[in-house]
């Protein structure tokens, strides 16, 4: 038998030994059964991390609900602290969760932290805006510059804030857009929630109006209108004559709104003043054209 014999029958019995080994492992029951569990064990850690945080959710949404006076907070403070806490709870338990699926999958934790110790102080240096965006993110809560809720103006986003994070904020435009901005990018914020608005509106008269007659008609109006809507905070004040236009004399009133109602109630204005113009006859101007029919006998003349 030559050399290259040799080596051809040691190669297939190390093939057949490795096929067999393979086999037997592949019918051990012990090996099923302990990958059977495991794999129970991941499903159930999964659901319960699931489960638990759902369940935690609702009881911080039940305690803050009930709590905002006890706090001393108002309840679109309580939103914002509430919508932090969850963001929290869902990053502690899910990091937990997956702690926790290593080890039954046979991991060694021990070196898996250190090594995470290591690669965050790496990924620390070379990540400085996700860094920079948690930073500003904590600074936006605990100074209270905005809140859940709330109506306001970032960059050239405007729209309801419908979630922060210490990491993002949501926006939610009007006509239904969703705009996702990280913290740190946040330099200036417009809040149109934490005051009262006011509403304006500019109202054209003819010039042969009675401008006594005219303020008291728009006195009663206004009277009427503040008992009637609950937005408007105080009662709404005619300023006066604001403009002398070419063919109208244009008076301003305004009201002092609740925040963001500012809108609604100048709508409303504008059709109970509409409304009760018509009733008293005072004429509001609009354009009119005036056309002149020259018949035969003019143009022959």
């Amino acid at each position: 038998m030559n050399l290259e014999t040799a080596l051809e029958n040691m190669n297939q019995l190390s093939t057949l030994s490795f096929w067999e080994s393979l086999r037997l492992k592949l019918m051990n029951a012990e090996l099923w059964m302990g990958l059977f569990w495991n794999i129970v064990q991941i499903l159930f850690i999964i659901v319960v991390a699931k489960a638990l945080v759902r369940l935690i959710n609702t009881v911080i949404d039940r305690w803050m609900n009930r709590s905002p006076k006890a706090l001393r907070v108002n309840e679109r403070r309580a939103k914002t602290v509430g919508s932090l806490i969850h963001n929290a709870v869902k990053y502690t338990i899910n990091f937990i969760a997956i702690l926790m699926v290593l080890e039954q999958l046979g991991f060694n934790l021990g070196p898996v932290l250190a090594g995470a110790g290591v690669l965050g102080l790496a990924i620390g240096f070379g990540a400085q805006n996700l860094v920079k965006d948690v930073i500003s993110g904590f600074f936006i809560i605990f100074e209270d510059q905005f809140g859940v809720g709330d109506q306001v103006s970032i960059s050239n986003f405007s729209g309801v804030v419908e979630e922060i994070g210490l990491r993002i904020t949501k926006l939610r435009s009007w006509t239904g857009e969703l705009h996702i901005i990280p913290n740190g990018t946040i330099k200036e914020v417009t809040n149109y929630s934490t005051h009262n608005s006011v509403a304006v509106v500019d109202i054209g008269i003819a010039y042969e109006e009675n401008l006594e007659h005219v303020t008291k008609v728009l006195e009663d109006i206004l009277s009427e209108i503040f008992k009637e809507s609950q937005d408007i905070v105080k009662p709404p004040e005619i300023l006066g004559v604001q403009n002398l236009g070419p063919s109208e004399v244009v008076l301003r009133i305004i009201a002092e709104t609740k925040p963001m109602s500012h809108y609604a109630v100048a709508r409303k204005l504008r059709a109970k003043i509409k409304e009760g113009f018509d009733r008293e006859g005072i004429e509001i101007p609009y354009p009119k054209m005036v056309t002149f029919h020259r018949n035969e006998e003019s143009k022959g003349v």
